[in-house]
């Protein structure tokens, strides 16, 4: 797999979960090196704040799922 796509895979919000409900790391985040890590955290960064200016209530994908959970207690 090229870097592009675990990078791509990285950025993207989806997050898989155990049967506990706790988030698993990306499988892909392990298959990058360091300086592939540190581009996929800037695009991250990137990434979120574009879907923040989006969103009528400023708020990221990630914001959004963490609101959701505390909410569901």
């Amino acid at each position: 797999m090229s870097v592009s796509s675990l990078i791509e895979q990285v950025v993207g919000a989806f997050r898989e979960r155990d049967p506990d409900g706790r988030i698993k790391a990306s499988p892909a985040w392990h298959d990058l090196e360091t300086a592939d890590r540190e581009v996929a955290f800037a695009e991250t960064l990137t990434q979120r704040s574009l879907e923040a200016a989006l969103d009528a209530d400023g708020l990221s994908s990630t914001a959004k799922a963490v609101l959701a959970r505390i909410q569901r207690g």
